[in-house]
């Protein structure tokens, strides 16, 4: 049987997970992924999984998307993040004008944007376009990106914030430049996914105006359910990257038990102790719980993109209240298997004490927030949904 270019890129991402997690420690030691590693991921097709076909791509489903992050994301966290990132460029690319989009993937599929959706820029409107100044955070890749982006408060001519498309919302523009044109500052010292590069960045430039594009309430220029409310696919996979990671510290778990280990004044080796056995089923039950709760999620939301925007944007309260369930069990799981792992956990190159730091700092993600709970609730007792966690 021929295997469909899904299965295909899942099989080879699940070939490469021994050696990735291998260089776990590597990757988070340079603070961004090898470039040799780039290129790998780049041949087997992860970096072009949602690009269109028309363009070279493998323009693969939600679903598969989210299995081969979760994948990724089992065997290294870091990397999982970067390529969670990389894979939503031409979701992002597809908020410009169609030229642009067309003009961006003529070099090829691998095309790659990165930068930060948090506001902190300010762009004021002049001709041709918009003059650009700001300094944003968590910029992931951005090393590594051809193209860099950050959203700014649109001002209009007095210098006050223009409206936005929401009452007392400023109108915000994601402005959109060459990397070479961006300066990079320096300043990813965290807990954890520290090997994902996420440094500062910097713009002082005049931005023409089909360069610039709405992140929240854009209008896709590229048919296809990849591109609709793309703001919800990048919610679904920050959950796929979360579930890897409990995934892996399950797995980190039964090799630590079935290599014999002994915790210190124990009378029986973990493997053959009851309150070991039940933390580890616990923790493998909230592993796949949350797991599958996020693909069910998926399956849903995919078919509703297929239908129409209005039916997929209406499952935003679900989308987002299920993400920040799994992100949170996912958190409970690493943590119960970071405490059974005993002292062995807390060194320096513990694949579980990598864990327990790349998952702690996933969830301080704003998309996560415990508010979205909130609106999930608010829909469901039909008040309005302002989509503000």
């Amino acid at each position: 049987m021929t295997l469909d270019a899904g299965a295909n890129l899942l099989h080879a991402v699940r070939e490469l997970a021994p050696a990735l997690s291998a260089r776990s420690g590597e990757i988070e030691q340079a603070r961004q992924l090898p470039l040799d590693l780039i290129a790998t991921l780049k041949d087997i097709g992860v970096y072009r999984m949602l690009v269109p076909r028309s363009h070279g791509g493998l323009e693969l489903n939600l679903v598969t998307g989210l299995d081969v992050l979760s994948e990724l994301a089992r065997a290294d966290a870091s990397t999982a993040w970067t390529m969670m990132i990389a894979t939503e460029s031409p979701q992002l690319f597809a908020l410009l004008l169609r030229e642009e989009f067309d003009a961006v993937y003529a070099a090829g599929p691998n095309a790659t944007v990165g930068g930060a959706f948090n506001a902190q820029g300010k762009a004021v409107q002049v001709d041709g376009g918009y003059r650009v100044t700001g300094h944003w955070n968590f910029a992931t890749g951005c090393r590594q990106s051809e193209w860099l982006f950050g959203n700014c408060v649109v001002l209009g001519p007095d210098g006050t914030p223009r409206a936005g498309p929401a009452e007392g919302m400023p109108e915000t523009r994601a402005m959109l430049l060459p990397a070479s044109e961006v300066r990079i500052i320096e300043h990813w010292d965290v807990l954890g996914l520290r090997g994902t590069g996420s440094h500062d960045i910097a713009i002082d430039a005049f931005v023409p105006q089909q360069r610039t594009f709405d992140i929240f309430t854009g209008q896709p220029s590229v048919p296809g359910a990849n591109f609709v409310v793309p703001v919800l696919h990048y919610a679904m996979h920050i959950g796929a990257v979360a579930v890897g990671i409990a995934q892996g510290a399950v797995d980190d778990l039964l090799t630590l038990a079935r290599s014999g280990k002994r915790r210190l004044y124990a009378r029986t080796s973990l493997v053959d102790s009851p309150v070991f056995r039940n933390r580890l089923g616990r923790a493998e039950t909230g592993a796949r719980a949350a797991h599958d709760a996020l693909r069910r999620m998926g399956e849903v939301f995919w078919d509703a993109c297929q239908q129409s925007p209005m039916k997929a944007f209406a499952l935003a309260p679900q989308v987002s209240a299920t993400l920040t369930w799994a992100v949170e069990t996912a958190a409970e799981v690493v943590t119960a298997c970071y405490h059974a792992g005993g002292a062995t956990s807390v060194r320096d190159g513990a694949s579980l004490q990598r864990r327990f730091r790349d998952i702690h700092t996933l969830t301080q993600h704003a998309a996560v927030a415990e508010g979205w709970f909130t609106q999930e609730g608010s829909a469901l007792l039909g008040f309005p949904v302002l989509f503000e966690a």
